[in-house]
Formats: C-alpha cells, structure tokens, sequence
C-alpha cells in the first residue's frame, strides 16, 4: 500500500544535503524544513482545517503523504476536519481507542510552479530560523566581551555591523559623540545585551558602556587580565571623561602605574580608542571617606561627613579648589558620584564654617528660650554636644555637673527646667492632637510622642485605618529617618493592619482557598 503512494525522491536528500554543508546546519534540520513545505502544498491542496503530515525516508527520499484524524469520546465532535468519535473509529479499525489516530494515505503531490515556490519559502524561511538560533546560542554566552566588526550599512544614524558569522547592531547613542563610521570600517565595540526577539536574535553593542573601557585595559595591561589587578568601578561621560577605580591583590604592583603604563603608553592606548577620552585611574579603598576624597581627584579635599545609610556625604573643599571639584558642568563630582554610588555634596570651608555657625545660633537660640538661661551657659551646652531639650533631661547629672563652670545644683535646676519645658509642651501637643481628631489608638501602637502625633495628624493620618494604609516608607517619610527605621516602621504599619482586622482577614481567605 505504501508503495503506491510514495515515489522515491533521492535528488531531496541531495538537495538538503547541499544546503546543510552551505549553511553549516544539521541535515536533519534540512530535511524537517522540508516536510514543512510538503506538508503546507500538501494543505493547500486537499483543504488547510485539515491534519495533513509528511515524511520523508531519511535513507531513500521517498515522500509519505497521509492524514491524521483524532480518535475523541465527545459526539458531535468539536472539528470535524481533524476528530472521529470513537464510535465510528472502531467501526473503521476494530479496537481503536481514544487518543489514537486514523491515518489514511494520500497519494503523492506533484509540485506545481506555486506549490514549489511556496516550499521553497517555507524551506528558505525554516533554514534562516535555525540559523538565526545558531546565532544566539553562540552569542548569548559571550556578553561582556569586546568583539571587531565591519560597518555594513546604516539606518537612521544605527550601524549594522557585520562580525563574520551574525550581523549585529551599534545604536547612534551607544556611539562615542563626534565619532562618525562609514560602510566598510572596521569598528571595535562592547556585547552589552544578546536578546531573543521577533524578528530573530539580536546582538547589541556598545561603545559607550562603562564595560567597554574596562575590557579595553584588560586587553591593555596583562595583570589586569591575570587577575592581579582589578577594576573596582568605572564611570564615564563617554568622548569627555572618565574615572576608573583599581586594586592590586598584589602589594608589591602599584595598581594606579600599571595601568597608566610606560610613559602613559597603556593609557595612551585606551584614550585613542575612545576618541581623547581623558581617564583618572584612582585607587579604591574599602574605606568610603577615602574612596570619595581619591575619587574627586585631582581637587584636594579638607573633610568628608559620611551618610552611610542614606548612601549621602558632605565634602569640604578648600575656597579655590571648588571649581576644580565641581568641574566643568559639574562633571567631575558626578563622575566622582557614580563611582562611589555615594550622592556627594560639595561645600567650601567658608560655606561650611557659616553653616555650624547657623547651626551653633539656633541650638543656642532654642536653649536660651526654653530653659531661660543665658547665651554662655547655652553657648556651653551646645559645645558639649547637647542639640535638644530631651538630651539634657536624659543625661546623668554627673555628666551635666562635670561641665566645667557647672556644679551640682545647676546641673539639677538645668534638668528641672527641661522637664517643665518638655511637659508643658507636651501638653499644648497632645491638645493640639485633639482637636485634629488623631485617635489615642495611634500611640498605643508606635509609641508615639505627642510631636509625632501632631506630625501625622498634619499628613491626614488620624485613625486606625489611616495609619494601616500606609507603606513603612511612607511613614518614615512623615516622620523623618532619625526617628523611625524602616524595620520599625514596617512592624507599626503591620500591627496597624493586624488590629484592623485586614491580616486576619486575608489568612482566612487563605485558608479558605487551599481548603478547596
């Protein structure tokens, strides 16, 4: 039976053959784009609802052409075209169960001209599919490294570059600015990205990438790639500046000169590369105070205040070295911001000084006010650290009598008049807090000061429902981060929503749920 309606076709096995070897595919692979094709003409010709399939004998090229009906239990069936009942099923090959198929022959197709093209598409089509998976399976893994291509074309300011065995693309902005690339020229970029998409697998590249410098001196300086050196962090403002962060495993190599090499010629090497990009090698250091003074390099720095939590620092720079640590554009201290990942404030020491003076004047101002004292003994107090009224009342009374011009019963009458100046502000609080309508509720969950409470009552947060609808970070935002951190402020907002009742009850849809 098979033989009447399969004719031998050796010349296909040729045929997939030769385009296996052209385009470096399996033969297999070849010949699956070829049944394709056989089975689509096949479609075309005895109706596309239905389940035509082909084969071809992989020894002899012989074409099987048959369809394939679905044996179901469900009658009437949902498409005719393709399903049987297996009532009927069993009239037609006794013992047939459901889930099995009916497979009739169909006599061989002889290729028209548009049965022909249309295959010839389908395998054309199939072949570029594999070897664009070809592609990706060979570039995915190779992100990060530095590759040469040549320029083959450009749309709309975007290379296409040609790397021998994929096309890849240099978007405009992945280009150092200024720089301009003709068809035919040779081009040295940065695999950032290799992404399946519709259209195949695309191979994306950078020039621009901080990666790209990186990978330049590791081409450049051989301890780099030998691992004695690294590189801890690199920004750039690609064609202008840049700054790279190094250490050395080693404490005999100097991380800094083996990068700039001989004269500059290691350097020297990557800035021709990047089109006269200037790059600052500066060594990194576990400490961050360090690591931002050698980062804001070449201007010389007189103090840095860290703000380690809020990945924030203040720098004090002298007066004439304020320019030079902005730099032009404020490009220095941003490059300086994103290689440490700090946000870096620049002050001069005559803005700095101004600031503590304001700052001495107000403590003083709040100390002279509220516990009727004068400027000297508050001016005192400010020097001795003390920056609030609940620093006093909290102190030992040793501490606050060992101040030199203080004795016992001052430090006592001090403590005294703190606590009448925080009761009596309490107070005026906690009836403000009142009349705002802000529930008694509130404090018994965060323990709350009367101040705080005033704060959320200013923000609208006045209930128990208020105060669960919050995010943590909104709450420390209301509050301020010197007062809240975020695991507490977390804990109040759950404790709110558990008092609520919305935790309790989303466990019991929960429970409901997996009950089912």
């Amino acid at each position: 039976m098979a033989m009447d309606v399969a004719i031998a076709r050796p010349e296909l096995l040729q045929v997939a053959d030769a385009v296996a070897r052209e385009k470096m595919i399996e033969r297999d692979e070849v010949l699956e784009a070829m049944e394709q094709a056989i089975q689509k003409a096949g479609r075309a010709k005895y109706g596309h609802e239905k389940d035509i399939r082909a084969v071809i004998d992989r020894k002899n090229g012989e074409v099987r052409l048959s369809r394939w009906t679905e044996v179901v239990e469900a009658e009437p069936v949902e498409n005719e075209a393709t399903q049987i009942p297996v009532r009927i099923a069993q009239k037609i090959k006794p013992g047939i169960q459901v889930g099995e198929f009916i497979v009739d022959p169909l006599p061989p197709i002889d290729f028209g001209r548009i049965a022909a093209q249309t295959a010839k598409q389908v395998i054309v089509q199939r072949v570029r599919e594999v070897e664009r998976g070809k592609q990706f399976n060979e570039y995915k893994d190779r992100v990060g490294e530095i590759i040469n291509g040549i320029v083959k074309r450009t749309e709309y300011g975007n290379l296409m570059v040609d790397l021998g065995r994929a096309e890849a693309l240099l978007r405009r902005d992945e280009t150092i600015p200024r720089e301009a690339f003709r068809n035919g020229d040779r081009v040295r970029a940065y695999i950032y990205d290799v992404r399946e998409e519709p259209r195949g697998p695309q191979i994306f590249l950078s020039r621009t990438h901080p990666g790209f410098l990186a990978k330049l001196f590791a081409q450049e300086v051989p301890e780099i790639y030998d691992g004695i050196i690294e590189i801890k962090a690199v920004a750039r403002d690609p064609g202008s500046r840049a700054k790279m962060a190094v250490i050395s495993r080693d404490s005999s190599i100097d991380p800094v000169g083996a990068c700039v090499g001989m004269r500059g010629s290691r350097v020297q090497a990557v800035v021709a590369e990047l089109q006269g990009e200037k790059i600052d090698i500066i060594p990194w250091s576990p400490d961050f105070a360090t690591f931002i003074v050698n980062a804001l390099a070449p201007a010389e720095v007189s103090k840095v205040v860290l703000d380690e939590d809020g990945k924030r620092c203040e720098v004090v720079v002298p007066d004439d070295q304020l320019s030079l640590a902005i730099g032009r554009r404020g490009q220095n201290v941003r490059l300086a911001s994103q290689l440490t990942r700090y946000d870096i404030d620049i002050l001069t020491e005559a803005e700095e000084s101004e600031r503590r003076q304001e700052e001495f004047r107000k403590r003083t101002g709040l100390f002279v006010e509220a516990l009727d004292v004068d400027d000297v003994i508050a001016g005192l107090l400010v020097q001795e650290g003390f920056t609030t009224i609940e620093d006093i009342v909290t102190v030992e009374d040793e501490e606050l009598a060992g101040i030199e011009g203080f004795d016992e019963s001052v430090a006592t009458e001090l403590k005294r008049r703190a606590q009448t100046f925080i009761d009596k502000r309490d107070t005026e609080l906690d009836e403000k807090r009142r009349e705002m309508g802000v529930d008694d509720v509130l404090s018994e969950i965060g323990g709350f000061s009367p101040q705080m409470m005033v704060a959320l009552g200013e923000k609208g947060v006045k209930g128990l429902e208020d105060l669960a609808d919050l995010a943590g970070d909104e709450l420390i935002e209301i509050l301020g981060t010197e007062v809240l951190d975020e695991e507490t402020a977390n804990a109040i907002v759950m404790e709110a929503r558990r008092r609520a009742g919305w935790l309790g009850e989303e466990e019991d849809a929960g429970e409901g749920d997996g009950n089912e």
